[in-house]
């Protein structure tokens, strides 16, 4: 044993020299002795080779490994949502053009109550009991109608213009996290966000119509409203009796 492991590395070197050797003129099997130490030299070759496969299957694992590391990394990015929403300031601005919508004063936005109160203020003609005060009362109210239907129009026309500022703010907000997005939840969700913006937008502008067309409506009802007014009005004026006939007058009986 102790010749065998002095004589080791020359025996390796040898043998790997034999097997070079031996490869062009040996038969694929052979065996030879150096010493006491018998070499099988296709055995080897077949070992080597083992050990190759072997290690290129473990590379392959490795490989296999990272993939689906990088494949799981991915589908993080892809799940990762964005860290804060514009939903609720565009919520917000949509709700304070509400409240000026529902805080406004005259004819009522309600359909029903809209109806009863049109069909008092604006009638299509006026009847002998409805008094002169009361028409007068009535007109006062439909141009009191008309005052808070501008007034309404002028804020939410007002509020439009406040809400641009927010509205570039989200905007530009919006596109940042767009280009900027990790992964395809992000964009979508950056997508979402800007078609709400989007439709937000076109309800406010929805809604300033609905003031302008509103105000421009009572005043046109109005208006039809003063001349059927004043119509019974020189209706009661010349009355339902004979029409006055002048006749010469004789003061001293002449």
């Amino acid at each position: 044993m102790t010749r065998i492991v002095s004589f080791k590395p020359r025996l390796t070197a040898l043998a790997v020299a034999g097997v070079l050797t031996l490869g062009a003129v040996q038969p694929a099997h052979a065996i030879f002795g150096i010493g006491d130490t018998v070499f099988d030299a296709s055995n080897f070759m077949q070992n080597m080779m083992t050990a190759a496969n072997t290690l290129e299957q473990i590379n392959n694992q490795v490989q296999q490994l990272q993939n689906e590391a990088q494949m799981l990394m991915n589908q993080a990015r892809n799940l990762a949502s964005l860290p804060s929403s514009v939903l609720g300031d565009l919520r917000a601005t949509l709700d304070a053009t509400n409240q000026l919508i529902q805080q406004a004063q005259g004819l009522a936005f309600t359909v029903s109550q809209m109806e009863t109160e049109f069909r008092r203020l604006y009638p299509d003609s006026y009847t002998a009991a409805i008094s002169g005060t009361q028409m007068g009362l009535d007109a006062r109210t439909r141009w009191r109608n008309s005052l808070e239907a501008l007034r309404t129009a002028t804020k939410v026309q007002s509020q439009a213009v406040q809400n641009f500022a927010a509205d570039e703010r989200a905007l530009t907000d919006l596109v940042n996290r767009s280009q900027s997005a990790t992964g395809a939840l992000q964009a979508m969700q950056t997508t979402n966000q800007l078609l709400a913006l989007q439709s937000r937008q076109a309800i406010q502008a929805q809604q300033l119509q609905i003031t302008q067309d509103r105000a421009a409506a009572l005043e046109q009802a109005r208006q039809v409203a003063v001349q059927e007014r004043a119509r019974e009005v020189r209706r009661r004026f010349q009355g339902d009796g004979t029409p006055y006939t002048p006749a010469a007058v004789n003061f001293y009986g002449n």
